[in-house]
């Protein structure tokens, strides 16, 4: 990256920039892109005694690349008569194509990149950040209707419920609300405080980081980051009465559902897309399919999937446990085995989860297959398979010893770790 870059970057609407590469060959990366190899030459990527001997990096050189860069910057923003980066961002009159194009080239379109209708051109530039960065909330759905409807209600801390419409342009349906409930009465409600019947179509984000207390309810269809963040709160989704597709087999929300989850329940009648719970570090989500790399780097919170995985299935997966019901006994062709283990559901104490789990998502969404599954649970069951990872079923086992020998739950814990970390050392 040059001064040159940063000055387009800035024009182009970046308010921060990453550099990456250019500093790390400053301290003698030779890019021999054998960094997860444990043999680099010149001692950047490695854990070697013996390699690491050979850096010959200083922070001065990064001192002195940055230096250069922001010199060349300077040079590029006194040709344009701008005094600083803040003036410089967002001012895509700046910016020209140029002139000597391919015909491949005139093909591309950037009228809507370069244009600004808070910028002047010919006549005296203006530029007024109010306009720019106003993202018009005041016309969301949460602010025109949820907000109004239940302002009341919340500044009392009283339950209610309310049935909106929603469509696909609706994004991030119920974040500002829930932030709003946060910020009014704190983040341990009741749960079902408050309800909101969705019918129609969600938007992408839809139920992004709402919190506990917060409810909800979708009949029929979202986009993609669906329960994205999710930090507590409950969404519910199945399709309208008199559906005639068979839920088990049509996808129902789009690709990275519950991304980042930290807390809370999501019930699915219907299969999910790629990437399902991606990062889940809490939730609790019941569904009746997944596409492919479903729970990768999942960290913690219980998946129940009711169908068939994509490939890749718990890539990365670090913590937490998914049952899988595995009807015809392939799901170990679609597994990423590297960190976790498949086994058939045999404690007591799973089998009352899973059970439990699946109760749950059919009082919430009439699920057909859950239905079934609960009314020949003793045949359904073998057909699951816990999925876990090894680490994390090791600390499991290491936390129920320790509460045995009569620690708190807490302490236990701590024990477990320094135990674990023991043991991985020998």
């Amino acid at each position: 990256m040059s001064g040159r870059d940063v000055a387009i970057a800035a024009i182009l609407g970046a308010e921060e920039f990453g550099f990456a590469t250019a500093p790390l060959v400053t301290m003698g990366c030779v890019m021999m892109r054998v960094c997860n190899l444990d043999t680099c030459p010149v001692g950047v990527a490695t854990q070697n005694p013996e390699l690491r001997k050979r850096f010959r990096g200083k922070p001065e050189y990064v001192e002195n690349f940055m230096r250069f860069i922001a010199q060349e910057l300077r040079e590029y923003m006194a040709k344009l008569g701008v005094k600083s980066v803040d003036e410089l961002v967002g001012r895509t009159d700046l910016l020209r194509m140029k002139e000597n194009l391919t015909e491949e080239q005139r093909k591309v379109d950037l009228s809507r990149i370069l244009s600004n209708p808070y910028v002047g051109i010919k006549e005296k530039v203006i530029f007024d950040p109010k306009k720019a960065y106003d993202f018009q909330l005041e016309q969301t759905l949460d602010e025109r209707v949820l907000l109004k409807s239940l302002d009341k209600a919340i500044s009392q801390g009283q339950k209610r419920s309310i049935e909106v419409e929603v469509s696909n342009v609706d994004r991030a349906f119920g974040t500002i609300l829930g932030s709003e409930i946060t910020k009014r009465l704190g983040d341990d409600l009741e749960e079902d405080t408050y309800r909101v019947l969705c019918n129609g179509a969600g938007g992408q984000s839809f139920g992004a980081f709402i919190p506990k207390g917060l409810t909800l309810e979708l009949v029929g269809d979202s986009n993609d980051y669906f329960g994205k963040g999710l930090s507590g709160g409950k969404l519910i989704v199945y399709p309208p009465k008199g559906s005639r597709f068979k839920q088990d087999e049509n996808i129902i929300i789009g690709n990275v559902a519950l991304y980042g989850a930290t807390s809370g329940k999501a019930f699915i009648n219907g299969v999910a897309g790629e990437r399902f719970c991606v990062r889940n570090s809490g939730a609790i989500s019941v569904v009746e399919g997944v596409g492919d790399h479903g729970c990768e780097y999942m960290t913690g919170g219980r998946v129940v999937i009711l169908g068939k995985t994509g490939k890749n299935f718990a890539a990365g997966m670090s913590g937490g446990i998914a049952y899988v019901l595995d009807e015809d006994n392939d799901l170990y062709t679609r597994l990423n085995k590297t960190m976790v283990s498949s086994t058939e559901i045999t404690s007591k104490y799973d089998v009352l989860e899973l059970k439990d789990m699946i109760q749950e998502h059919v009082s919430y969404t009439n699920s057909e297959k859950g239905k079934e599954i609960l009314a020949h649970f003793g045949e359904y069951l073998p057909k699951f398979k816990k999925i876990i990872p090894h680490d994390y079923e090791r600390m499991l086992k290491l936390i129920v010893q320790m509460e045995e020998k009569g620690l708190s739950a807490e302490n236990a814990q701590i024990e477990a770790f320094y135990a674990n970390k023991n043991n991985d050392k020998e």
